[in-house]
């Protein structure tokens, strides 16, 4: 038999992570991942995880109901909330402007749920008076899911007025909060919303891998007693076991280190307040987009409804907008986006997130662009 060559020790090259996520992490939120692991069901590690779900409450601003940082990705989040809140035939409201809006609407497809799109274009957003007409027209309507900030577009969604206006509705308000949550206010608990999932890699400033969920007291007791239980990876009431009840009861392994870098990363959020963190993301967010249209590039989003943390520009005609992008990645070690899903418009996303919310990030990825652009323009490119 053939030896198999060794390979060499990893050492990836060094990225500026100015796409739609992830972001950089803090030097602390890498340094506490090489920390003494201990086991998931260690009583010194449950003590973590108290402090875990108390920090979570409150960069979620949610009191009461069920938190947790589900070790699982924001698209198990979202299906974690679609299983637990519906069952298969019941009728589901999503508005979509984009490829997460749309993922909503093919995950609840496909476990069976009827599903009434309320569509605008990409850069738009559905106006409220749309969504809460299709629950007129459909009174018996379980769910109504939004996505809060579009990360394959920048559009930021006025979720607290939806809110609002379906209080007196029996139906659950389901919001994506990926790209929300730590980077732009978000208050569940006050906006009436009943599921709200996020993500550990973009605002927060965490490594991929984490899935934090907020539930309304109404919907987890509709959970618990619905006709048809989620998956068991998926059941909320058994994860509340190991995430928040004690004595713990074993779920499955956990990540512990993924945890032990979300502790650290929710640590800095609150150690800067909330506030300043979402001042901070919109300082940033306002000088590119300024410095952007400065130079003659037009964003994708209404200006009433753009995200700060991430911003879509328009391609220009004539450039090659994968070709940049890979120049930017290969000759500045910067990362950028491109277009996300079929049938939209060519766009680069550049995300100034957690540690990347400065102006000095939004500089430094101007002064790639210029540089890559110029040379791109006297090529004919």
């Amino acid at each position: 038999m053939e030896t198999q060559a060794v390979a060499q020790a990893l050492t990836p090259s060094a990225r500026a992570l100015y796409g739609p996520g992830p972001s950089n992490v803090a030097p602390s939120v890498v340094d506490v991942m090489t920390r003494s692991m201990h086991s998931h069901l260690d009583p010194d590690f449950h003590t973590v995880l108290t402090e875990l779900v108390d920090m979570l409450r409150a960069v979620y601003r949610q009191e009461h109901g069920l938190v947790i940082p589900a070790s699982f990705p924001g698209t198990s989040g979202m299906e974690a909330g679609l299983m637990s809140l519906v069952d298969p035939g019941e009728t589901v409201v999503v508005a979509t402007s984009g490829f997460f809006g749309d993922r909503i609407v093919q995950a609840a497809q496909r476990y069976g749920a009827n599903v009434v799109e309320v569509r605008a274009d990409h850069g738009d957003i559905v106006p409220n008076d749309q969504i809460l007409d299709a629950v007129r027209r459909h009174p018996d309507t379980r769910l109504v899911g939004v996505v809060h900030a579009e990360t394959s577009t920048g559009a930021r969604h006025p979720v607290a007025e939806l809110g609002a206006a379906l209080r007196d509705h029996d139906a659950f308000l389901f919001v994506d909060c990926v790209t929300s949550l730590g980077g732009i206010e978000l208050s569940p608990e006050e906006w009436g919303i009943d599921y709200a999932y996020s993500c550990s890699q973009k605002c927060l400033g965490a490594p991929p891998g984490m899935s934090p969920i907020a539930i309304s007291e109404r919907a987890l007791e509709h959970a618990r007693t619905k006709r048809v239980r989620p998956p068991y990876s998926f059941d909320l009431a058994e994860l509340a076991r190991y995430y928040v009840d004690r004595p713990v009861t074993y779920h499955h392994t956990v990540p512990v280190l993924q945890l032990y870098a979300l502790h650290e990363a929710l640590r800095l959020v609150l150690e800067e307040g909330l506030e300043n963190r979402w001042q901070r993301h919109a300082e940033a967010g306002g000088y590119l987009q300024g410095q952007l249209r400065e130079r003659g590039l037009h964003l994708l989003t209404d200006p009433d409804y753009q995200l700060p943390q991430l911003t879509a520009v328009r391609v220009p005609d004539g450039t090659d907008g994968a070709a940049v992008r890979q120049r930017l990645l290969r000759e500045h070690g910067i990362e950028v986006g491109g277009p996300l899903g079929a049938g939209g418009p060519s766009i680069w996303r550049i995300g100034l997130m957690g540690v990347n919310a400065t102006t000095a990030s939004a500089d430094h990825v101007l002064s790639a662009f210029d540089a890559v652009l110029d040379t791109a323009a006297a090529s004919g490119r």
